[in-house]
């Protein structure tokens, strides 16, 4: 395998990964058939694709009969070709309409394109690779890429050891092979703690807002909005303060902002240590707000890179299969789902836009909730690359849940599913891919697949094709089976008028060339080399794809709320204070746990692990601890050793050095498929993730897999100290549907909670009347008062009859809400308190506000609800409803807040409430 010397990209050069990246191609242990799960022997048999497509079609259609579309469920990949992902999004959008749709994505860039999303209001890269050759500082923040983007790691090296090298500044808290060469090379290592990202980079902020050498006021001004709120929120952060919370010495971290803020070409670059901490997007945001106050943005050499950790994990997210929607549309922008209804030919209420969507830690919840019956899983390997393996594995064994897993080799994932499906890898099949800069490569076969197996799109159109997804027109939802080229041109349909604008694109165009950078269209034929070179950013209320979030809650920023901040074409600085991580080291768990990957695998070895001389290279898990750790606890580099945490364990060879002291990494990439002691009953544990917690980011809902606490210990290396749950996992799949079929699922046993909140709406509606009225005659010396509550109860009247058939369509279980509601009235309207008039009538109306939160709350939740089973006019009833409640609530609050100052501030005499 040699790399095309002509590419603008890779300039020929290949990694140790994709030099061997053939080499899986061969492997005699592909997977060639379809298998599923005798449900007698417990064991995987080989199966036609027509016996496999024909279980999973009666299984779906079964589950989507008796517990609606939503519950069922696909994880996949950033591994797949753009056109597979785009047929998977029609499937799972346009045909089932679930929002349950992500990918492991999620667990590597979900940040980066959050990220995006919050500081210009979209995703997309907005530099060039080419903008690392003119640079003058060079800012990597939680980005080893000397292991994950090695040929990119070449380009800077030459940099470095040529002429004007750029100046590099790394954060890391291993003194990894980048960190070295910054130091080598005169720049900076910042070795900042596990979890202090944000406090780090607020501390750098500071500095260069606290300079009008550091920081461009004019661009400021012109092309952003919130400087004052990060002004006033990053001067918390004197150097001193971040020196203590993060352990990097102060006098590097002033050296390094007075750098960056003197840089007249600065790019900055993100991954994994930025995405996968404590406060994931908020600092990712933080690295785009040092390019913002800068004006380092669109212009050559002056960019950031939120960078991606999958070949393909770009097209995964620009054709919404990772909880977002197809061409970075905004799902609570009602003309955006209608444009994407319209190109897919589609009624735009089957779009799941009516809530946000499912990431993958919620649908574990749901999983284990009972509520997500089928999961299709495809092109990732979860039982090893997800946080809390035991979770993940009592999730994966459940009788209750049908597992598919559609992969090119036996894994973990694939010893428990139902059925596995054989799946063609890269060159195996036709289609395009999209790197970390927009350019957008096209792979043509070169071989085709082994034994049966066929192309990821082929399994989804297929399958659409046999559940009988169609379009308005009565045609074929997914209009091609195999024909890679089709589905690129729907697609270019799709994103024509988007940010990521493919319309210009062709196969012809795509062939023998460099590659294309999105937008390629009428006004960039031959694509864009870089974006905001106008610093005009898509944050109209027309154009922006969220409108964001709270960085410090995770609260979803409203429409209006958008609206009212106005950045009109503005990039939006977003400030946010750090706080520490959620689970501190202690006596029992000393130590903070580090994963990460090494330069010879990737992800979970499916196809590097089968490569000799990278399997060589790299054989083991080990786990990295400071000098002065393994000198305390009698260590040396090759001892075993046990690391445990409060949810699993593992065991492997110690190496000692270059990390800080207290912290412990361990590269996560090693599971289990690939042991076999005492026939597979007691393989060695270790796979870095029976460690980690199931945390994740508030805003991208991104896994913290870094920084869980831990404790390590010696071993005498010759017995198994930690063993993997795997063997028991796949025994209890074995067993789980021994005397049913597969298919079977009893509904009986099953209860569905929309009719108590029915009955939780009517019951507490009447209770609000009933007290409206009782209100107004215990008041009735106040005519205001009086009036008001009397009016508001004919309206809200009127608004109860009109959701009568709603109650009457889907029934009601009022027996819980009945004892609920006597509860809750007597909790808010207490009979004995004393107090003067002004005050007995503020604690009444503060009770009535609460009442009407209450059943406030019933209503938001029933309407997105009834939208999931495509009830549009109850839907408009219950917002219909909602809005005039909303407004007694309203009225209320007013009032109180108008009466307030006299009734609390000017001493009265107190005497007893008289009985309600």
């Amino acid at each position: 395998m040699k790399g095309r010397a002509v590419d603008r990209i890779n300039k020929g050069r290949l990694g140790p990964k994709g030099m061997y990246g053939w080499v899986s191609m061969k492997a005699e242990d592909r997977l060639k058939t379809p298998q599923i799960r005798n449900v007698e022997t417990g064991q995987l048999e080989p199966a036609t694709w027509d016996e496999a497509l024909s279980l999973m079609v009666e299984k779906a259609k079964g589950l989507v009969k008796e517990f609606t579309p939503h519950s069922i469920a696909f994880y996949t990949s950033g591994q797949l070709m753009l056109e597979e992902y785009h047929s998977l999004a029609l499937l799972g959008k346009a045909g089932f309409g679930t929002l349950h749709m992500d990918g492991n994505t999620r667990l590597c860039t979900a940040t980066a394109a959050a990220a995006m999303r919050e500081s210009f209001g979209c995703d997309g890269q907005p530099g060039s690779y080419v903008d690392f050759d003119h640079c003058d500082t060079l800012f990597m923040v939680g980005h080893n890429m000397a292991a994950t983007q090695t040929v990119l790691w070449s380009r800077i090296l030459d940099r470095l050891a040529g002429p004007n090298p750029p100046f590099l500044i790394v954060a890391d808290p291993r003194r990894t092979s980048v960190g070295h060469a910054a130091v080598e090379n005169g720049g900076i290592h910042l070795p900042a703690r596990v979890g202090t990202n944000l406090c780090l980079l607020n501390g750098i902020l500071k500095i260069l807002l606290d300079s009008d050498e550091f920081h461009d006021s004019d661009f400021i001004s012109k092309h952003t909005i919130g400087i004052d709120a990060l002004r006033e929120t990053v001067k918390d952060y004197p150097v001193e303060r971040v020196s203590e919370i993060t352990g990097v010495d102060a006098e590097l971290i002033q050296q390094a902002a007075e750098k960056i803020g003197r840089s007249k070409r600065h790019v900055s670059t993100c991954l994994q240590g930025v995405y996968q901490s404590n406060q994931a997007t908020a600092s990712a945001c933080a690295v785009n707000n040092i390019h913002l106050v800068k004006g380092a943005i669109g212009k050559e050499g002056a960019t950031v890179f939120q960078f991606n950790g999958q070949p393909t994990a770009q097209n995964n997210r620009e054709c919404g299969c990772n909880g977002e929607f197809p061409g970075f549309r905004n799902p609570s922008n009602p003309a955006h789902m209608q444009e994407l209804a319209d190109r897919w030919n589609i009624d735009v209420k089957t779009l799941p836009h009516y809530g946000q969507p499912t990431h993958i830690m919620s649908l574990l919840k749901f999983i284990e909730n009972g509520s997500i019956k089928m999961l299709w899983i495809s092109g990732t390997n979860p039982a090893v690359s997800m946080p809390e393996l035991a979770r993940i594995r009592r999730n994966l064994a459940s009788k209750d849940l049908f597992v598919v897993a559609q992969d090119i080799f036996p894994t973990e994932t694939t010893a428990l599913a139902d059925v596995v499906l054989p799946a063609a890898q890269w060159a195996e099949k036709t289609g395009c891919g999209t790197n970390a800069d927009r350019t957008v490569h096209l792979s043509h076969q070169a071989v085709k697949p082994p034994g049966e197996a066929w192309t990821d799109m082929k399994i989804f159109s297929e399958f659409s094709r046999r559940m009988d997804f169609k379009d308005k027109d009565g045609n074929p939802l997914i209009p091609w089976t195999d024909d890679a080229e089709a589905a690129f041109n729907h697609w270019k349909y799709t994103s024509k008028g988007r940010p990521v604008d493919y319309s210009g694109m062709s196969y012809e165009k795509l062939t023998g060339g460099s590659g294309v950078q999105w937008p390629c269209n009428d006004e960039h034929p031959d694509g864009c080399e870089r974006l905001y070179t106008d610093f005009q950013f898509p944050t109209t209320l027309d154009t922006v794809e969220s409108y964001g979030h709270d960085l410090f809650t995770g609260t979803v920023i409203s429409p209006q709320e958008f609206k009212a901040l106005n950045p009109n074409g503005r990039a939006i600085l977003k400030a946010c204070h750090y706080h520490p991580q959620e689970e501190f080291v202690s006596d029992d768990y000393p130590f903070r746990l580090i994963t990460g990957r090494v330069v010879h695998h990737f992800h979970t070895r499916t196809k590097t692990g089968r490569s000799k001389e990278l399997e060589d290279a790299a054989p083991d898990v080990f786990v990295q601890i400071s000098d002065a750790d393994a000198a305390e606890l009698g260590i040396e580099s090759g001892d075993m050793i046990l690391v445990e945490s409060a949810r699993g364990s593992l065991e492997g060879p110690a190496k000692v050095g270059e990390i800080a002291r207290g912290d412990v990494f361990v590269p996560f990439h090693y599971g289990s498929a690939d042991q076999d002691n005492e026939g597979g009953k007691k393989m060695r544990s270790r796979a870095a993730n029976e460690l980690t917690l199931s945390a994740w980011d508030f805003v991208s809902k991104q896994p913290t897999f870094k920084g869980g606490a831990v404790r390590i210990k010696k071993v005498d290396g010759v017995q198994i100290h930690a063993v993997s749950g795997q063997y028991k996992a796949e025994q209890d799949r074995a067993s789980a549907h021994k005397g049913e079929g597969l298919t079977e699922h009893k509904k009986e046993d099953h209860h569905r909670h929309l009719e108590d909140a029915i009955g939780e709406y009517d019951v507490f509606s009447k209770a609000v009347l009933d007290k409206m009225l009782e209100l107004a005659k215990t008041h009735a010396d106040e005519m205001e008062l009086r009036l008001g509550l009397k009016l508001h109860h004919k309206l809200c009247a009127q608004a109860s009859e009109r959701l009568q058939p709603v109650i009457d369509k889907y029934g009601e279980d009022a027996t819980q809400a009945k004892t609920d509601v006597e509860t809750i009235v007597k909790a808010l309207f207490p009979r004995h308190r004393l107090g003067s008039k002004q005050f007995q009538v503020m604690s009444d109306f503060t009770g009535f506000q609460t009442l009407l939160s209450h059943l406030i709350g019933w209503l938001h939740v029933l309407a997105p609800s009834l939208l999931a089973l495509h009830d549009e006019e109850s839907n408009k009833l219950v917002l219909a409803a909602s809005h005039l409640f909303e407004q007694a609530r309203a009225w209320a609050n007013d009032h109180n807040k108008v009466a307030a100052p006299q009734a609390l501030i000017v001493p009265v005499v107190r005497h007893p409430d008289p009985p309600h």
